[in-house]
């Protein structure tokens, strides 16, 4: 008989990359909560698709926390209930500070006071800053350039603080671009405002936009637009199981990088994207954006070699197929809903 294996709880885990974490647990066997205030999550894909237990609340309410660590056996904490867009971390901070580092910390006490010592962290690349060398390895030097990077950073001393003190044990991951969706279409990205690149251009080729913009095309680049590195939703959903099993397995706290290692440039993407789609997708080239490095990409050696992670989806062609089909699915739903409304 099987070993039943431990209760995990995936805070924001109705969010985009939450959702296929939640995925990739249930596939390896793990119980699962989910605690989501649905500010950017999504009630229906967690009772339709994973079907687990949802908590509406926040990471910031202690006594909701209290209640759920003295109410559930939790063994481990999978953090992603954080803002993202970096933008509104510019000219909204405050809410930045707040939820990401008040809360994160408000959480992390919690843990602590129910005696629950291990936390995968969903982190990010903008800690690191303007690229000094590439690939962008662990040892980059972190040098936020907005709010939001210093929001993650700051998450991150934080853990390495409360180890310190405490005793509680972090995995940090670095992630680079999320993109593509569960093969299935079940799961996928649906942010609102939407702001990444992949799905901005699907939305373009089912004409729920007029067309999509290229931000610089003088870059020393070759096709003169900005580089980046995408990675595979459901391979960063499978490297978050490896780092929760080496933290269970006894590991001390570390932080990955989570690339694809391979730069794709924004006009490439876009070919990509008419290819998979059959779609003429009309592009309108702008101005460079203020802090917009040439390339960004980074080296996720360390996490092949300490967690043994084998990404799947190394080709955009697979990543942007993915994503397509979940559009498709999600937005044609929509559609037909919104023409059936009376």
């Amino acid at each position: 008989m099987s070993e039943l294996k431990p209760t995990i709880l995936v805070t924001g885990g109705a969010g985009y990359i939450g959702s296929h974490a939640v995925q990739a647990l249930q596939k390896a066997g793990y119980s699962v909560i989910i605690l989501d205030n649905l500010v950017y999550g999504h009630r229906d894909l967690v009772e339709k698709v994973l079907q687990v237990e949802l908590i509406q609340g926040d990471i910031s309410d202690r006594a909701l926390l209290d209640d759920l660590f003295k109410r559930y056996s939790i063994a481990a904490v999978m953090h992603f209930a954080a803002y993202i867009f970096v933008g509104e971390s510019v000219t909204n901070p405050a809410m930045y500070y707040r939820n990401n580092v008040v809360g994160t910390l408000t959480l992390l006490e919690a843990m602590v006071a129910a005696n629950v010592k291990k936390i995968v962290f969903s982190s990010t690349c903008a800690t690191y800053g303007v690229p000094q060398f590439m690939p962008l390895t662990e040892d980059h030097p972190q040098n936020p350039i907005n709010p939001y990077g210093h929001t993650k950073l700051m998450v991150e001393k934080i853990l390495a603080d409360f180890d310190h003190a405490y005793g509680l044990k972090s995995v940090c991951f670095r992630y680079f671009n999320a993109a593509g969706a569960d093969p299935s279409g079940q799961l996928g990205e649906d942010h609102q405002p939407e702001t990444h690149l992949i799905p901005l251009i699907l939305l373009a080729a089912l004409g729920q936009r007029e067309s999509i913009s290229v931000f610089g095309t003088d870059y020393p680049t070759p096709d003169g637009t900005c580089i980046r590195d995408y990675i595979h939703v459901v391979d960063l959903a499978d490297a978050h199981v490896l780092g929760l099993e080496y933290l269970l397995e006894g590991g001390e706290s570390n932080a990955f990088n989570l690339g694809n290692g391979n730069g794709f440039s924004v006009k490439e993407v876009i070919e990509t994207a008419r290819v998979v789609t059959g779609k003429p997708i009309k592009v309108v080239e702008c101005e460079r954006r203020a802090g917009d490095p040439p390339v960004l990409v980074g080296s996720s050696a360390k996490a092949k070699t300490v967690l043994g992670w084998k990404p799947q989806y190394y080709e955009l062609k697979n990543i942007i197929a993915h994503a397509w089909n979940w559009h498709q699915h999600r937005h044609g739903e929509k559609l037909t809903a919104k023409l059936l409304t009376p």
